[in-house]
């Protein structure tokens, strides 16, 4: 039996083969690596959201108790007060809507009550580990080094007497002037 010579065309096409392959996955590592900045990115994105959000209803809280008929400082209730206080005649509102939690996509915010039941603050329920832990504003100084995204606390402190929150597990000083207690929050 007579065997045929390969064609140098036949040995090529294992070549091009491999080299295909090679270029495959090439390409699929970039797109990964591509995948994994845009995940970072797109955290970072919602983090920002999250502290302008946060404030955001910080602020409209502040607005709803600084502003209470007849000077009494009352804090709202529901959310949902912060949207028509119900204690005017007219309208008056603080926030345009409730905004969604950019972390859990939903409109459900963990909620920090004062001891007469009010809302002071909100966090965000996510129990995603925040890739920020530092160079916060003054006013969110509170929110570095935190574990998880339910740390970041937003909390309406008041004008008039500020509300001194010890460093996250430190024991609160004896015969410190507190405005309201805190509950505790999940671990």
């Amino acid at each position: 039996m007579v065997r045929r010579a390969r064609s140098p065309a036949r040995r090529q096409r294992g070549f091009t083969y491999m080299a295909v392959i090679l270029l495959v996955g090439i390409i699929g590592a970039g797109l990964g690596a591509t995948g994994q900045v845009w995940r970072v990115a797109q955290q970072r994105e919602k983090e920002r959201e999250l502290i302008f959000i946060g404030n955001e209803f910080r602020q409209a809280i502040g607005r709803y108790v600084e502003n209470g008929p007849g000077g009494v400082r009352q804090f709202p209730r529901r959310l949902e007060d912060l949207l028509v206080d119900n204690r005017y005649p007219g309208t008056q509102r603080y926030l345009r809507k409730i905004y969604r939690d950019p972390m859990t996509s939903s409109r459900e915010w963990g909620l920090v009550r004062a001891t007469d039941g009010g809302i002071t603050g909100v966090f965000s329920p996510s129990e995603q580990k925040p890739l920020k832990v530092a160079g916060f504003a003054a006013w969110d100084a509170r929110l570095e080094n935190a574990a998880k995204y339910s740390d970041w606390i937003f909390v309406y402190e008041g004008r008039q007497r500020p509300l001194i929150l010890p460093p996250r597990g430190a024991p609160a000083q004896p015969g410190g002037e507190q405005p309201f207690m805190f509950p505790q929050f999940p671990q």
